[in-house]
Formats: C-alpha cells, sequence, structure tokens
C-alpha cells in the first residue's frame, strides 16, 4: 500500500512539452494551517482554561509572558 505513495509516475507530455508534476504551493499550505491549526490551538487553549479553573494553576505559554 505504502508503495504508491512512494513510486513516480511517468513523465505526462502534451504535443511534446513535459507537464510539471504536482506540488503544494504556498495558498495551500495557508489553508492547511486555518484549516488545521486553527481549530487544534482553540482546543488547546480550552482544555487549558478548563484546567487553570479547574486547579488555579495556569498551564499554557501565555503564563510566561
Amino acid at each position: 500500500m505504502w508503495k504508491k505513495f512512494f513510486t513516480r509516475h511517468p513523465v505526462q507530455t502534451v504535443m511534446g512539452h513535459r507537464i510539471p508534476e504536482p506540488r503544494l504551493t504556498g495558498m495551500a499550505v495557508l489553508w492547511a494551517l486555518i484549516y488545521l491549526g486553527l481549530p487544534l490551538l482553540a482546543v488547546g487553549m480550552l482544555i487549558d482554561g478548563l484546567i487553570q479553573l479547574a486547579t488555579g494553576v495556569c498551564t499554557g505559554l501565555w503564563c510566561y509572558f
């Protein structure tokens, strides 16, 4: 199963011109950070806030500032 992810596909050409391989763009990385990073950050902040409310001890990164 893993082999299909690591094998290279044959070079595709159209009228003799080589088509570039698909790659990640800066905008794709930005949207991945927005859709994956922000929810994880929000969940982490919620957990830190609940721990602080329950125990009175700040466990978040913002405690050092």
